[in-house]
C-alpha cells in the first residue's frame, strides 16, 4: 500500500530481516551530525555478503540520504526540520541520476495521525492515517535512522519514541537506552546497536541477524558510491570473442537468463567455464554497487575468452532477467543453487557450439561451497576452481567475522566483552530461522571436498577478511588426503575477498579502492590451469 510495499516480493521478504529498524527523525538534525557536512558513507554486511551501501549528507535544516541494496530500486530521502517532514523517492535499480522516479511518498506527522501524499510528482495523493501524537516516520531497511533515533534519546532524554512504520502504516514504539558510547535501539523485540566516535555513528550492529552498517573510508568524491552505469553483458568491441544472450530452461518452473562467450575462429566445440556467484543476489557479472566497475566474471570471461575457452555466465535465480523471485529464491539453500547450475551443465550439453564433456565449474565466495556439491552430483564435470571457497562450517565463519568486528570496534573492553556474549543465542536465531542460513552454517564443506575426483583449483586472497586464508590450505590438504592428486593452490599476498590489490582486506574498505578489476596474476592462474585442464 504504501512506498516500500511496492518493491519485488523477494525484496520484502529478504528486508524482514531488518525490519523495524531505522528511522527519519528531523529533531536530530542537529549538531553532531549536521556539522559535519561531509557525506558520512556506510557499507551494510551480513557475514560474508555486502548487501548495500547508504550515504547520509547533511545540510541546513535539511537531511539528505541515499541508499542502495544490491540489484535494487535505489531509495532517496529527505528529512526537513522545519516542518518535520519525510520525503522518500524510488528509482529503478541501476537507473541515472536524472532518472524518473518510480514513486514518491512524503510523511508529516499532524496531531496523533500521519499525513501522507504518495504516487508519482504532479500527481501525489493525499491519505492520512492513525498515529500517536510526536511520531515520527520510519524508513524499515536504513540502518543509518536508527543511529539518528539514538542521537535523538542522547539529545531529548526520552526512554521512548513512536515510530511510525511508512512499510504497514503501523505506530510501534521505540525504546532507547545508552551507556557510553554505544546507544541500544529496540524496537518490536529487536535491539540494535548504536557505536559512535566524535559525534556520529561509527557502526550499527543487529546481532540477532548478524548485519551490521560500517563507516567506510569512502573514495575520493564519492567514488564508489555514485549510482551504477547502465550494465551491458556484449563483448567489448574488437574482442577475439563473441557473446550471446541465452536462456536457460529448468525443471522447477522458471528460466535462468545469462551470457555465452565464445572464441572468435574456432572451428567445432569448445571448453566451456561455468561461474558460480557468493552469497546474496547476483548478476551474471558479480557485481558490488559500491565497488565502481567491479565485475569479477565479466573480468573472467574476457581472459578465458582470449586464450580459447568459452564462458556461462548467469544471473542468480530471482535476480535481474532471471526467473525464481519470491519464496522460490528466499527460501533457497546452496544445495538448491546447485540444481541451478546444474541446468546451467545440461543446458550446455545439448550446445553443438561447446563441448559437454570439457565444462568446468568456478565459483567464489558460496559458490566454492555450491560447485562441489555439483561436481559430486555430476561426475562428469572435467574440473573445479575454487575462489575464496570456505573449508570452515558457516558458523565458524560467522563467530570469526562477529570477533573481528568486535576486535575493531572503538568501545571499551567491557562492551567487547557485552557484545561477544550476544553472538552464540544471535547465530543460533538465525539458524532456527532462515533456511539458507541453517544450511550454511551446520555444512561441512571438507564433507563434500573428500567426494572430488576431478582437478581442483584454488584459488586464495592473502588478506581475506571474509573467508581467511588458511582455509584455502585446509581445502587442498582435504582433497590430497582423500586421494585426489591433482590439486593446485595458489596464495596471492595483498588481495582481499574480491580477488582486489588490498593490504587491509577489511570489507569496510572496499569502497576506497582504487584498482577495481580483479588482479591479473588471479586471472592469469586461472586461464593457465583452465587452457593446461581443459585443452583448447
Amino acid at each position: 500500500m504504501l512506498l516500500l510495499s511496492r518493491l519485488p516480493r523477494t525484496t520484502r521478504r529478504r528486508l524482514a530481516f531488518i525490519a523495524l529498524l531505522g528511522v527519519i527523525v528531523g529533531l536530530v538534525l542537529g549538531t553532531t551530525v549536521r556539522a559535519q557536512g561531509a557525506p558520512l558513507r556506510f557499507v551494510y554486511l551480513r557475514g560474508a555478503d555486502t548487501l548495500a551501501f547508504e550515504t547520509l549528507t547533511p545540510g541546513s535544516g535539511v537531511m539528505h540520504g541515499v541508499l542502495e541494496y544490491r540489484g535494487q530500486p535505489r531509495i532517496a530521502w529527505e528529512q526537513t526540520r522545519a516542518p518535520l517532514r519525510l520525503t522518500l523517492t524510488v528509482f529503478a535499480p541501476g537507473s541515472a541520476a536524472d532518472a524518473a522516479p518510480l514513486q514518491v511518498a512524503s510523511f508529516v506527522a499532524q496531531g496523533d495521525s500521519m499525513a501522507a501524499e504518495i504516487g508519482a510528482r504532479g500527481a501525489m495523493r493525499p491519505q492520512r492515517f492513525a498515529s500517536k501524537a510526536g511520531a515520527v516516520p520510519l524508513i524499515n531497511n536504513s540502518l543509518l535512522h536508527t543511529a539518528l533515533i539514538g542521537a535523538l534519546a542522547r539529545e531529548s532524554g526520552r526512554a521512548t519514541i513512536p515510530l511510525f512504520l511508512t512499510n504497514g502504516a503501523q505506530t510501534v514504539d521505540g525504546a532507547v537506552s545508552t551507556t557510553g558510547d554505544t546507544t541500544t535501539v529496540t524496537i518490536g523485540g529487536m535491539s540494535l546497536q548504536v557505536l559512535w566516535q566524535n559525534g556520529v555513528p561509527l557502526e550499527v550492529r543487529v546481532p540477532a541477524q548478524n548485519l551490521r552498517a560500517v563507516r567506510a573510508t569512502g573514495g575520493a568524491n564519492g567514488e564508489g558510491f555514485a549510482a551504477p552505469k547502465p550494465v551491458s553483458y556484449d563483448a567489448p568491441p574488437g574482442a577475439p570473442y563473441t557473446s550471446e544472450t541465452v536462456t536457460i530452461p529448468t525443471p522447477r518452473g522458471y528460466t535462468l537468463a545469462g551470457t555465452l562467450t565464445r572464441p572468435k575462429g574456432v572451428s567445432g566445440p569448445v571448453p566451456v567455464v561455468i561461474t558460480i556467484s557468493g552469497s546474496g543476489p547476483q548478476d551474471r557479472d558479480s557485481r558490488i554497487p559500491i565497488v565502481r566497475d567491479y565485475a569479477p566474471f565479466r573480468d573472467i570471461a574476457d581472459t578465458l575468452g582470449r586464450r580459447g575457452i568459452a564462458v556461462l555466465r548467469y544471473d542468480d535465480r530471482g535476480v535481474g532477467q532471471s526467473g525464481g523471485s519470491g519464496a522460490v529464491r528466499d527460501t533457497a539453500t546452496s544445495e538448491d543453487f546447485a540444481d541451478d547450475v546444474l541446468s546451467v551443465v545440461q543446458y550446455l550439453r545439448m550446445r553443438d557450439a561447446v563441448d559437454g564433456t570439457r565444462i568446468a565449474l568456478a565459483g567464489h565466495s558460496e559458490g566454492g561451497l555450491i560447485a562441489p556439491i555439483v561436481a559430486v552430483k555430476d561426475p562428469r564435470i572435467r574440473a573445479v576452481a575454487l575462489l575464496a571457497g570456505p573449508a570452515n562450517t558457516g558458523r565458524k565463519i560467522l563467530e570469526y567475522q562477529n570477533e573481528n568486528g568486535i576486535r575493531a570496534a572503538t568501545v571499551s573492553e567491557a562492551q567487547r566483552d557485552s557484545l561477544r556474549r550476544t553472538v552464540p543465542a544471535a547465530l543460533d536465531s538465525l539458524a532456527r530461522t532462515n533456511r539458507w542460513m541453517r544450511y550454511f552454517m551446520t555444512t561441512d564443506p571438507l564433507v563434500t571436498a573428500r567426494r572430488m575426483t576431478q582437478p581442483v583449483l584454488i584459488l586464495q586472497g592473502d588478506t581475506d577478511q571474509q573467508v581467511t586464508p588458511e582455509q584455502a590450505d585446509t581445502l587442498a590438504a582435504t582433497l590430497r588426503r582423500a586421494g585426489n592428486r591433482a590439486v593446485t593452490l595458489r596464495r596471492f599476498p595483498a588481495t582481499n575477498h574480491l580477488f582486489l590489490a588490498d593490504s587491509s582486506g577489511s570489507p569496510a574498505g572496499y569502497t576506497a579502492l582504487k584498482a577495481t578489476k580483479v588482479r591479473q596474476e588471479v586471472l592469469g592462474a586461472l586461464a593457465d590451469w583452465a587452457v593446461r585442464t581443459l585443452g583448447r
